[in-house]
């Protein structure tokens, strides 16, 4: 970053004095239409695309190549003036249009499709909050019944494949 660039996302800023501020205010807007509300058509797309279509955009991958050299994990539009990039900064996010699927960027790394959270709420209700402990698989006894056995053991199992108890 420079004086003459925001610290976020690096948009060139207007001098006092400044000749064609207009070129300075459209590079700005360009880098915005990219960055805010996010839609991508691929993500971890290395080559640009033979043909893009003017507002459309892409998430390089990590080994870019051709105009994308240099610019791994931006996000890359293309605009009538060319290819224009925004490093991804933690906590960007990112429409994949193709899967319906958010991409969030880490601070390291784009991951799509995850979801965070602490817990999960249905209309106030929480449905879905910490992993549980581990609960053990009944056995011995003498009066219980086979079918009721197999019964809680899918039920555990099923559970623990869908992460919500610990294995």
């Amino acid at each position: 970053m420079t004086d003459e660039d925001t610290a976020r996302l690096a948009l060139p800023l207007l001098a006092a004095g400044q000749a064609q501020k207009e070129t300075w205010h459209n590079e700005a807007l360009a880098l915005l239409d990219i960055a805010v509300q996010a839609t991508v058509e691929e993500v971890g797309r290395n080559a640009p695309p033979a043909a893009p279509a003017p507002g459309a955009c892409w998430i390089v991958g990590t080994a870019p190549s051709g105009d994308w050299a240099d610019h791994a994990g931006a996000i890359a539009g293309w605009t009538p003036g060319g290819w224009r990039f925004i490093a991804p900064r933690a906590g960007f996010r990112a429409w994949h249009g193709t899967t319906g699927q958010e991409a969030v960027f880490d601070g390291t790394t784009w991951r799509r499709g995850e979801v965070r959270a602490a817990r999960v709420l249905v209309d106030g209700q929480q449905v879905i909050g910490p992993r549980g402990a581990a609960i053990v698989m009944p056995t011995g006894g003498s009066t219980v019944d086979s079918e009721i056995r197999s019964c809680v053991a899918t039920i555990l199992n099923t559970l623990r494949d869908h992460g919500l108890i610990a294995i």
